[in-house]
């Protein structure tokens, strides 16, 4: 899993509520166990129409949204289906960093396990950063995860609170196997010792 430190890239804006994960990656396409391959059909109803061509008035089929890397949208973002698929297909699009008001607890858990940064702000400060995205090509805005701080275009600091253990993994790349392999010498050493502590012994015994 890549890091996350700190991203400065376009923010899309997308002021809608209770985004569900079939909006994110619809059930059809979830016929893969891959991690890629999923972000070119990310919001497919709203992307396409039906014939597969681009609706030009979603935000992420606009310059320079398509390029985005933050999603700012409203409240209960990833409700519906647990599938772990939705963070994959944002990722592989390329986001990498979402604030919202408030998410569902199955996706926000499903974001930090897969290198994408889920931020809780107060629907107000949502609002506010959303005009700033609706800039465009000035639309950038900086996500600092080791100061936990967002840097506006203006330069003014909007901070934000993350889960000190979540935070960690986040700043090291940390997904489950990489916090398995951070202690692969002390499994190594727990395994070669009870290797040994079951050996089996054999005893040999006589008859007269």
């Amino acid at each position: 899993m890549d890091k996350f430190t700190q991203l400065t890239a376009i923010a899309a804006p997308m002021p809608n509520e209770n985004i569900d994960t079939d909006q994110i990656i619809p059930a059809r396409f979830l016929k893969t166990i891959l991690r890629t391959g999923l972000g070119k059909n990310a919001f497919a109803a709203q992307r396409y129409d039906g014939n597969g061509a681009e609706r030009p008035e979603f935000v992420l089929n606009q310059e320079p949204y398509r390029h985005a890397e933050i999603l700012i949208t409203l409240d209960n973002f990833g409700c519906g289906s647990s599938r772990e698929h939705a963070p994959w297909a944002l990722l592989d699009f390329g986001i990498r960093c979402v604030i919202a008001p408030s998410f569902a607890d199955i996706f926000h858990n499903n974001c930090f396990k897969n290198g994408i940064l889920p931020i809780r702000l107060p629907r107000e400060i949502c609002e506010m950063l959303m005009d700033d995205a609706r800039q465009g090509s000035n639309s950038r805005l900086t996500v600092d995860l080791e100061k936990q701080v967002i840097i506006r275009p203006d330069g003014e600091t909007v901070s934000f609170d993350v889960d000190p253990f979540r935070r960690h993994l986040l700043l090291e790349g940390l997904d489950d196997i990489g916090q398995t392999m951070a202690h692969d010498d002390a499994i190594n050493t727990f395994e070669h010792q009870a290797s040994r502590a079951w050996v089996p012994s054999i005893t040999m015994e006589t008859t007269k």
